[in-house]
């Protein structure tokens, strides 16, 4: 299996293969121009090579496509210019456009597709940049070849931190797009390509700084919050909560100690952590009980996360009184 890029609720958000759009490339369908590290398709870049770039490149689809690429999250953040054509784009389960001249920013952890679903004509740039951060309370570590004035660096991470949208206008950051996209088709000129990447997408920050401070939103420093990160792991549990989860591993999921997570959990459900994850167990048995009426009750525990039917009857007595027994013949589920 590939290396989890991203871990959160139990689940394992790994980058994307881009497999369907592997495929439209080989079919012809789908001109594709990348450099890229991991599973991303493209030339490889070489180890020393602008570090904490993933991915960088464009696709020029001539016509409509009959693919999409699935929902995921990414290890950095990504950069996206819609340079001409549109195409439909989903971020946080909310549905967008992307016409001529507009960005998408998305972080590692908003999930997100290219496709709606399927791919619309166009020429679609990219840059997939690790910062370090999975959750949005971490501190991001811009690569050290970055040569914009701290003031300035500082600035483009507090704007893409305190604010979520997706779409924005790319402005003169789109000409900076177009340049790199000219470095990566002539990647096999020498040992100048990484000075030329670093060089340009310096240039391209910069651009989208530029961007970014003429169309303002109200921040919001919320965001990036360790209480938020601390409900983000909680609505992810939710669905999640038959894994085999301890204290430590729910806190290090949600990127945080687990005395400051618990601290958290407390304040957001007035339960501890372990309390609150029998809480959803139990509710997740009782969904069970009433939807497959045909399971076992062991069956059931077991499947709720639970090690055995007697801790299972313990808990869930606990948490509503009766015993899952007593529940299921007095027909509440």
């Amino acid at each position: 299996m590939k290396p989890a890029a991203f871990v959160a609720g139990g689940h394992a958000y790994h980058a994307d293969t881009c497999a369907e759009l592997v495929r439209a490339v080989a079919r012809g369908e789908v001109r594709l121009e990348a450099m890229a590290r991991g599973t991303y398709p493209g030339d490889r870049l070489a180890p020393r090579a602008v570090p904490g770039v993933r991915s960088v490149g464009f696709w020029d689809a001539r016509h409509d496509q009959d693919w999409g690429l699935p929902v995921h999250r990414n290890e950095g953040i990504e950069f996206t210019y819609m340079a001409s054509g549109s195409t439909g784009i989903e971020v946080d389960g909310r549905s967008y456009t992307l016409r001529p001249g507009d960005l998408l920013v998305t972080r590692p952890w908003q999930p997100h597709r290219v496709g709606g679903p399927r791919v619309g004509a166009g020429r679609l740039h990219w840059l997939i940049l690790d910062v370090g951060v999975r959750r949005p309370h971490q501190p991001w570590r811009w690569p050290a070849w970055l040569v914009l004035d701290p003031a300035d660096l500082a600035e483009l991470t507090r704007l893409l931190r305190h604010s979520e949208r997706p779409v924005w206008r790319a402005a003169g950051a789109g000409a900076r797009f177009e340049a790199i996209g000219r470095v990566v088709e002539r990647r096999g000129g020498g040992r100048s390509l990484a000075s030329r990447l670093a060089l340009e997408i310096n240039g391209l920050l910069l651009g989208i700084l530029d961007a970014l401070r003429a169309q303002p939103v109200a921040g919001d420093p919320e965001l990036t919050s360790a209480e938020r990160a601390t409900e983000m792991f909680l609505v992810e549990l939710e669905t999640s909560s038959a894994q085999p989860w301890t204290l430590e591993s729910m806190a290090e999921s949600a990127g945080l100690h687990r005395t400051r997570f618990a601290h958290y959990v407390r304040k957001l459900r007035n339960m501890t952590p372990v309390e609150c994850l029998a809480h959803l167990r139990v509710e997740r048995a009782r969904r069970l009980m009433r939807e497959r009426s045909g399971l076992s009750l062991t069956d059931i525990a077991l499947e709720c996360g639970f090690a055995s039917s007697q801790y299972f009857a313990t808990v869930f007595r606990r948490v509503t009184g009766r015993s899952p027994r007593e529940e299921r013949n007095a027909g509440h589920v």
